[in-house]
């Protein structure tokens, strides 16, 4: 039974030592000595007298079992389970000893084996192997097992070394394993295989430890369990001790207490109390040592002596399970694997005095189990491990040379009845499954191969591998002599008629294969192919075609053959009946390709010919031809026409006979053209057309007219009908009016579409405009009226020549034509209509094809003129200041409203204007100022006055030119120190008509005069210039910047800043920090603004204060709050709300707030949102319409919003 193993690795990944546990890890567990009986060759002597007990003071004696538990962890009751042993010694039994111990066979491998020896604990053993390697082409594979299945090559490390050595003059390989600062649990059985090839070879040895001498049993608790204060070698596993500071041990005194009684009564919580009192100081030592101490079992009530925790016992032997009961009248009952155990002459059970025995005689695997015998309620387990011995080759398998179809018999004899061993074929194990060709059986301690019926590829070598040995053989199977008695003969046969073929060989047994020209025959429904005895037939009942041929006969496993020729005859034949056409007759239209493949048989292939007439076709024709290959004739025609209708004649010829048959071709053809269609009647977009059919139908009744027409000028011609016309006449429609149209006639019959007809004289639809659209009153006075219109949506291709206005007195219907010629223009005036009259007006578009339908104004027209209050449009961009630089040009476009025409006057700072320096110019809805090149002296608040009559309005545009500002004033040293310069400058007297937005400060070295700026955008007017170089001379110089630049000189310092060298100290006066804390205070406050409904408005105003403040607008004194027609911007103080495409209603009163921790402030304006422009003020503007028709359709879509 195999043994399990633990490989635990460390977190590097190295596996650990599994020899022994590590310094740090478990203490040392109890050892288990096992009494094992070899088998007996008395059975009564066996039970005659009980097994010795070894003395436990005689060390080598016996070979000891040594079980290790894993951890601390593992309860006691687990020491028993196989599940918890990782490393299993095998020892031999005191009876052993004394017999003599056979002698191995000869190793095929080892030279030198590793012998068995002892060392004490702590002390290094090597063992060593050597191989031979004089036949070897390559090194053998060793490994070493402690036990029966614990591999040492994983666990390899600080107690364990594997090396291989090679010496190339003696060609011997050396393989020692090394186990260094050995432990008693490294006691045990050894094993050493080497493997090469098919080639195996094993030695055991057994390992003994010689334990160290016990001192005394009263040892110092407290000295044992204290750490070593030195790293000497004595010191303990655990001890680290070694590398901190050597110090002087000190002398301990003799204990007063037995600190061990202390240790066992006390509770687990109160270990580390007691050895903090007594100077204990390796706890965890102590815990281990406790531990093993507790687990001292109970005395049993019912057992003086139980089982031991293991047994082992080799295959076939004898064990003997002994317990001594200390109630000789308990009932015992034995079990094994939880099953009760019976008296059988397997199990036997003996008495005596106290002793309770079971004797297992003949152990087999199934033997290593679990065992248990229960003596009341109490119950003690052992397990028995049942060791394998190798199986040897006692007799090896002989050579076999023999014939096909032989009987071959292989046998082998080996040393056990029953053992597992496996035949192999050229390295390969043998197939023995229900299906295979090989049978194994086994007798007693042989085993035999058979193989009933051998071939050819049975040939090979076979060998028989066991546990303890390999043996091998060759077989060699050969042909037997081949003998023909009777060959395969020619044969001709008519198609249809049997075929029988039959040959004649020796030995009779052989069986056989047919091939027809290179192809396995195999029998089936057509094919019966016979073997009897010398005889081989092959017969087919109804000869075809696919018969003929080379027909060949191989017996199996000769390379000899019989051959032999199949001729087959067939008279020939044309099969018409495949065609499928009624009474032989094919039909093809004319111009394409005729390919006619016929069917035809005959063997051998009949010659064939094609005739029409008395005219033979031959094969070498241009456009008519015929061909005739493998079962088929074909004529072919390239391209058919009407003379290619008649009667064709195929004729067929061979040995057997001849055969004709007839075919019938019939040419048809697609019809002629029509004649060029009429167009009689043509309107705007449509016109009616007839034609005549065709002169010729092509043989077929015509089924339909497609209709095709195009532009005149274009080549592409449009299908307009996707269904036949079964009429003559057609009316197409859709078409543009103005463009001159063709149209043609194509005639359809059951072949196709016949060519087009010729094309039809060309003509041109034609159609009046739709009547003028948007008819509007543009202008009206005492005596005229102007009306504005826009053109007709639909125009026509006969084009728009003019228009004519007509009125009529309201009341009337005598309509007046306004004008006697034609007009072009989309606005005319009426004149000369009397005052204060009412009219009707309406206006038609006129074109080639006459007046449209009339555009009739829906309401009458006042005569006379209205008067329009003036109102001035300001454009968004003139409600704030109007900033330009001097030189740059000014112009100006302020538009207005107002009827009759407004007059215009304007006035700078309340004085006119004067016209040399600003030009102005009127007209009739707005009015330009216009400045060629701009001086400060225009800067100023411009009032432009706006009046109708009585009405008047007025507007302010405030005007700025701005211009370069004049230098700073007196630039000044004010203190010198370290590499610092302090600066003090005054603003400039003329700041260019803009405020002064910095300063740049530049330097220069007296010795080069060359400038360099240090700053830039400097908004005071005093600073210090740091990082200058110690011993130079500097000169400043300050330039003033604002909107248009910088200025164009510069003020330089009259005294020079000499830096000095280190030594003197500059006193830094004193200065008190600015507050620039401000509450909000707004600098521009909000205008009141006028706004056009659906065009965006903006409310602006600026605001200071420090910090910065938190900025509210309101509508109507409520804050706005995620609105998302508004949106709102904070930038550098100036604050702006966007109103997007305002309505009436988004008018009122607008707040502005700001707040900080110092206060607030409020600026507020008026919002009014005008409804936008009356379509008459866009029409008098002269806007055009389709700006016109967008801006009705956004003032559309504003209102629902409301």
């Amino acid at each position: 039974m195999p043994e399990p193993t633990k490989k635990d690795e460390t977190p590097n990944g190295q596996p650990e030592e599994s020899v022994a546990p590590d310094s740090n890890g478990a203490p040392p567990l109890p050892e288990i000595s096992l009494e094992v009986s070899p088998p007996p060759d008395d059975d009564d002597a066996a039970a005659r007298s009980p097994s010795p007990t070894p003395p436990p003071e005689d060390a080598n004696s016996l070979k000891k079992l040594s079980i290790e538990l894993p951890n601390d962890s593992v309860p006691v009751p687990a020491m028993g389970r196989k599940d918890s042993v990782w490393s299993l010694g095998e020892g031999q039994a005191p009876e052993d000893l004394d017999k003599p111990i056979d002698t191995p066979p000869l190793s095929t491998l080892l030279i030198e084996k590793p012998q068995s020896g002892s060392v004490g604990v702590g002390a290094d053993i090597s063992f060593i192997a050597k191989v031979e390697a004089k036949d070897l082409l390559r090194k053998p594979t060793i490994k070493w097992f402690k036990g029966k299945w614990m591999d040492l090559a994983s666990k390899t490390g600080k107690h364990l070394q594997l090396k291989e050595t090679f010496d190339r003059f003696t060609k011997v390989h050396t393989f020692e394993m090394h186990i260094i600062k050995a432990k008693d649990n490294y006691a045990g059985n050894y094993r050493c295989e080497v493997t090469y090839k098919d080639k195996f070879d094993s030695c055991s040895f057994d390992l003994e430890i010689k334990e160290a001498e016990q001192g005394s049993q009263n040892i110092d608790i407290r000295s044992a369990f204290k750490r070593s204060s030195e790293g000497q070698d004595d010191a303990g596993e655990l001890d680290f001790s070694g590398l901190l500071k050597h110090r002087e041990p000190k002398q301990e005194e003799v204990p007063e207490v037995d600190v061990w009684e202390i240790l066992k009564t006390a509770r687990p919580d109160e270990y580390e109390k007691i050895a903090f009192t007594y100077g204990i100081t390796d706890l965890r030592g102590l815990l281990r040592r406790l531990k093993k101490t507790k687990k001292e079992e109970k005395k049993s009530e019912a057992f003086a002596k139980k089982l031991e925790p293991a047994y082992q016992v080799d295959k076939g032997g004898k064990i003997r399970l002994v317990v001594d009961l200390a109630d000789p009248t308990v009932e015992l009952k034995w079990y094994k694997n939880g099953q009760e155990i019976r008296p059988s002459p397997k199990y036997i059970f003996e008495h005596k005095g106290t002793q309770r025995i079971m004797v297992i005689n003949n152990c087999s695997v199934n033997d290593d189990a679990a065992y248990a015998v229960a003596a009341g309620d109490e119950k003690c387990t052992t397990e028995l491990f049942v060791k394998e011995l190798p199986v040897k080759i006692v007799k090896g398998i002989e050579a076999v040379k023999t014939t096909v179809n032989e009987r071959i018999e292989l046998e082998c004899e080996v040393s056990e009845e029953g053992a597992q061993v496996k035949w192999m074929k050229n390295g390969v194990e043998v197939p023995t499954g229900v299906r295979s060709r090989y049978r194994v059986k086994t007798e007693g301690t042989k085993h035999f191969l058979v193989i009933d019926d051998a071939s050819k590829e049975d040939t090979g070598t076979y060998s028989l591998m066991a546990t303890g040995g390999t043996s091998e053989a060759h077989i060699q199977v050969d042909l037997k002599p081949l003998k023909i008695y009777q060959d395969l003969q020619n044969v001709t046969v008519m198609l249809g008629q049997p075929l029988k073929m039959h040959c004649e060989i020796y030995p009779g047994n052989v069986p056989g294969r047919w091939y027809r020209n290179g192809q396995l025959i195999q029998p089936n429904d057509h094919i019966n192919i016979l073997h009897r005895n010398k005889n081989h037939r092959l017969e087919i009942e109804t000869t075809s075609l696919h018969d003929a041929g080379d027909y060949t006969f191989v017996p199996e496993g000769y390379s000899q053959s019989l051959s032999a020729k199949v001729h087959i005859i067939d008279p020939p034949k044309v099969h018409l009946d495949s065609l499928n056409f009624p009474d032989n007759m094919v039909t093809i239209v004319a111009g394409n390709k005729l390919r006619l493949e016929i069917p035809i048989s005959g063997e051998p292939a009949p010659r064939v010919v094609w005739m029409k007439g008395e005219r033979v076709i031959l094969e070498t024709g241009h456009r008519v031809h015929a061909e005739t290959y493998g079962d088929q004739t074909s004529l072919t025609i390239e391209v058919t026409e009407r003379e290619d209708t008649g009667n064709y004649k195929i004729v067929l010829q061979n040995e057997a006979g001849e055969d004709t048959a007839s075919v019938r071709i019939k040419v048809v053809d697609i019809p002629d053209p029509p004649d060029a269609p009429l167009v009689p009647v043509v309107g705007g977009d449509w016109c009616s057309m007839t034609w005549e059919p065709p002169h010729y139908d092509g043989g077929s009744p015509i089924l339909g007219y497609f209709v095709e027409r195009k532009k005149k000028q274009s080549s592409r011609w449009m299908r307009l009908n996707f269904d036949l016309i079964k009429e003559t006449t057609f009316e197409p429609k859709k078409m543009i009016e103005g463009v001159p149209y063709e149209v043609r006639i194509f005639a359809v019959n059951a072949i196709g579409v016949s060519k087009p007809s010729e094309p039809s004289k060309a003509f041109i639809p034609l159609a009046v405009t739709s009547e003028p659209t948007m008819l509007v009153v543009d202008d009206v006075t005492d005596t005229t009226v102007t009306m504005k219109w826009r053109p007709p949506d639909t125009i026509g291709a006969a084009g728009l020549d003019g228009y004519l206005v007509e009125y009529c007195i309201e009341g009337t219907d005598d309509w007046i034509a306004a004008n006697d010629q034609l007009t072009e223009k989309t606005k005319y005036t009426i004149t000369g209509l009397p005052a204060e009259s009412k009219i009707l007006v309406r206006v038609r578009a006129i074109n080639a094809a006459g007046p449209s339908a009339p555009r009739t104004l829906q309401h009458s027209i006042l005569v006379k003129e209205v008067i329009e209050p003036p109102k001035i449009r300001i454009p968004r961009h003139l409600k704030q200041t109007y900033t330009r630089r001097v030189g740059e040009a000014v112009n100006l476009v302020v538009p207005f409203l107002g009827k009759p025409r407004p007059k215009v006057s304007w006035l700078k700072e309340g004085k006119p204007i004067e016209p040399t320096h600003v030009s102005i110019r009127n007209t009739d809805c707005d009015s330009i100022i216009f400045i060629r090149k701009a001086e400060r002296s225009h800067s100023g608040k411009y009032e432009m006055t706006v009046q109708v009559e009585n009405h008047k309005d007025t507007a302010i545009i405030d005007i700025q030119i701005v211009d370069l500002p004049g230098p700073p004033q007196s630039v000044t040293i004010e203190e010198v120190w370290g590499g610092n310069v302090a600066l003090d400058w005054s603003p400039p007297k003329d700041n260019g008509n803009a405020p002064i937005s910095g300063y740049t400060i530049q330097k220069a070295d007296k010795k080069t005069m060359e400038w360099y700026t240090c700053i830039e955008h400097y908004h005071r007017t005093c600073i210090t210039i740091t990082e200058l170089v110690v011993g130079n001379e500097y000169f400043f110089r300050i330039y003033s910047e604002n909107m248009c630049g910088l200025s164009e000189c510069a003020t330089q310092t009259k005294d020079s800043a000499l830096i000095v060298k280190e030594g003197m100290q500059l006193k830094t006066p004193e200065y008190m920090d600015h507050d620039f804390k401000e509450a909000p205070k707004f600098t521009q406050p909000l205008i009141n603004t006028f706004a056009v409904a659906g065009y965006n408005a903006t409310l602006n105003c600026s605001v200071r204060a420090n910090p910065r403040p938190k900025v509210i607008w309101m509508k109507n004194k409520i804050i706005i709050i995620d609105d998302p027609r508004y949106r709102m911007f904070s930038n550098q103080g100036v604050c702006t709300l966007e109103i997007r495409k305002p309505n009436p209603y988004d008018g009122g009163l607008y707040s502005c707030k700001a707040i900080n921790d110092l206060g607030e402030a409020q600026v507020e304006c008026k919002l009014e949102v005008k409804g936008g422009f009356t379509f008459y003020e866009l029409m008098q503007r002269g806007v055009p319409l389709h700006l016109i028709d967008k801006y009705m359709n956004e003032s559309k879509t504003v209102e629902p919003e409301k």
